[in-house]
């Protein structure tokens, strides 16, 4: 039952944040469309609408809504690996849901309105996916921007599971957080920091960003990987559940290694 409520608690968190993010990016960032918002706007949704996903399903889950903190927090065994799949399961059909309902809206508007007049199906360029090609910086300024700042994410959810930290602050402290790496990073690859956030629009939207999808789910998760290895060292002591920096260090290098071994499998076939 526990297992259960974990599930549909990250499929809802996941569902909320992909609408309040890539679908703000869909339905309202729109050239000459009502409202017409910017990076600013787009960044602020993400933040705002983690902030809402902590503080409503958070008692349940943590509110991980993101596979990359799901690892992190297994590696400081603040979450028990037997519940794993269940985040897991949740954030990806809760991903996929949300990206379902954005498509969905944009298939059926109006042709009276900005988004009807241009809509023609997802696609790269109207779908808020993640690249690295065409407008965007590059494959190294993607990388290193998905490794660096899902590391930063980490580091701050981290910190709020030390002992003393205040409960209520965390919508906000995460929420900000994520805000501020969506102002710096969207330029670059559109930010991913989540590889289900990826993964549920490159479904819909096909094209380049499925094929590049690999990249926005390997790269977030070495940063998890390094925003773990990091925090175990500010901490420099066990904590409370055993988790010494030591150990954790010796779980992200397997992990590392895994991963690593995943990538070349998946470049050797592509």
């Amino acid at each position: 039952m526990r297992d259960l409520k974990i599930l549909l608690a990250e499929l809802l968190g996941t569902f909320v944040l992909m609408l309040g993010g890539p679908g703000v990016a869909v339905l309202v960032a729109i050239p000459g469309g009502f409202g017409e918002v910017g990076t600013l706007a787009v960044a602020l949704s993400f933040g705002l609408a983690l902030l809402i996903v902590a503080y409503t399903v958070g008692p349940i889950s943590g509110g991980h809504v993101n596979p990359a903190v799901t690892l992190a927090l297994l590696l400081h065994r603040k979450v028990e690996p037997r519940s794993a799949p269940s985040y897991l399961v949740g954030q990806v059909v809760g991903a996929v849901l949300g990206a379902l309902t954005i498509w969905a809206i944009a298939s059926n508007a109006s042709e009276t309105s900005a988004l009807g007049r241009s809509w023609s199906g997802a696609n790269d360029m109207n779908f808020a996916t993640n690249l690295w090609s065409g407008d965007f910086m590059g494959f190294w300024p993607m990388v290193v921007a998905e490794v660096v700042l899902t590391a930063l994410l980490i580091i701050v959810v981290l910190s709020t599971t030390d002992k003393g930290y205040s409960p209520s602050a965390v919508g906000l402290h995460v929420g900000a957080a994520l805000t501020l790496i969506h102002l710096i990073s969207i330029p670059i690859d559109n930010t991913s920091v989540n590889p289900v956030r990826s993964l549920g629009m490159a479904i819909f939207a096909g094209g380049d960003s499925l094929a590049q999808l690999w990249a926005f789910i390997i790269f977030p998760m070495l940063g998890a990987l390094l925003g773990a290895m990091v925090w175990a060292a500010i901490q420099g002591a066990p904590d409370d559940d055993g988790a010494s920096p030591a150990s954790v260090r010796a779980a992200a290098a397997r992990a590392t290694a895994q991963v690593r071994a995943a990538a070349d499998d998946t470049i050797g076939e592509a």
